[in-house]
């Protein structure tokens, strides 16, 4: 009887979910279920998701695996300074937007300006150690739009904040190496030489993950001209001083030896693009005027080609991980996506949900969800 009467303060609708649990079917007859999870654990997501409901309920409980998905920065064509965060799952095949943040004092970013007709302001995010992180913007009164980074991790399905900046930016070279994200250069409220040459730490899971760091900063002030993926490689930090197809210079920082050294030629030369780096250790690049895409040989200091595609053309930004690169082009509607591991190499094109357009894409754990989508593949 005690139990009976314990169960009498648990909320209605948790007390249904309890009696379903209580009598639903076991995920492998004959098994015990942590053993069939176990064992279902084994199995790629896709095949689990289409053979039945409690397997999929299973793949996108919180216990399971997870399996990873795109999130992407999109912004809406019908307002102009309206930003909106999404998750796209392979395995449905289905766009699912974020909870918003909830910034104190409310999050508002520009993204157009009558002075710079020619161009959108940006907003500049990085996936580190499993969580989104949204770090530099500009602001209606063109200043930085955030004191400090927002923070999304997929698992938890929630925001927070991280440390304040020592100076926020509207843009910066921003990268990440070994779990820790680097800020350098950049304009903050109005252009600083200290800030232009600055270089910032901050370690999201070490003891010092409440503050940012000081690192040695840059020789000069010439880096700070635009928003530029830093592309954390082999201990690196790897960055240029220009987007694009246009001439550049290349320095990388040794997060080791806290020293920045030139970048080499052969890597340099190749940089005409956007650029990522697979786990921190294979560099790809694509030629957004060839529409190449390449890796980097780093023994010959060369880039060999992978693909060429049309739809590669205009690339404006990356992410890679799990074998796959996903690209972010002008004016796409939708994100390219280069299965690298294949041979040859493998394009598709993931459409984005109507009426947005893709200023960033990262990839990241899967979001747990209470309810898992529908097959057609199911009864």
């Amino acid at each position: 009887m005690a139990a009976n009467t314990n169960s009498f303060w648990v909320p209605p609708s948790k007390r249904r979910k309890i009696l379903l649990e209580h009598h639903a079917p076991p995920l492998i007859p004959g098994l015990p279920d942590h053993i069939a999870q176990l064992c279902l654990s084994l199995i790629h997501p896709s095949i689990l998701f289409s053979v039945c409901h409690s397997w999929r309920r299973l793949i996108y409980s919180s216990s399971f695996p997870p399996f990873l998905s795109l999130y992407a920065v999109l912004t809406c064509k019908a307002y102009s300074d309206s930003i909106h965060f999404y998750s796209f799952d392979p395995i449905s095949s289905h766009w699912r937007s974020l909870p918003p943040p909830r910034p104190d004092p409310p999050l508002r970013i520009l993204l157009r300006h009558p002075s710079f007709l020619s161009r959108n302001l940006p907003i500049q995010s990085i996936a580190v150690s499993g969580n989104l992180v949204l770090l530099a913007a500009t602001a209606h009164n063109l200043y930085p739009a955030l004191s400090r980074p927002l923070i999304f991790n997929p698992l938890r399905r929630d925001w927070n904040v991280g440390p304040l900046l020592p100076n926020p930016r509207r843009w910066c070279a921003l990268g990440t190496a070994r779990g820790s994200v680097y800020v350098a250069s950049g304009i903050g409220t109005q252009f600083s030489i200290d800030v232009a040459r600055s270089l910032e730490k901050w370690d999201l899971n070490g003891k010092s993950g409440e503050v940012w760091e000081k690192k040695t900063g840059l020789k000069d002030g010439r880096f700070s001209r635009d928003a530029i993926d830093a592309v954390g490689w082999r201990g690196k930090i790897c960055m240029v001083n220009v987007k694009g197809n246009a001439a550049k210079e290349g320095i990388m920082y040794d997060v080791e030896n806290d020293e920045w050294n030139d970048m080499p030629e052969g890597m340099l030369s190749g940089w005409r693009g956007p650029v990522a780096a697979m786990d921190e250790e294979v560099m790809y690049a694509v030629d957004e005027a060839k529409s190449a895409l390449s890796k980097y040989n780093a023994k010959n200091d060369a880039w060999e080609e992978v693909m060429q595609s049309e739809r590669l053309r205009g690339a404006e930004q990356l992410a890679a991980q799990g074998g796959r690169i996903c690209v972010v082009s002008a004016g796409g509607v939708g994100i390219s996506v280069v299965d690298v591991v294949s041979s040859p190499a493998r394009l598709w094109e993931v459409d984005l949900p109507a009426g947005f357009e893709a200023a960033a894409v990262h990839i990241l754990p899967r979001m747990p969800i209470p309810e898992p989508p529908e097959s057609s593949d199911i009864d």
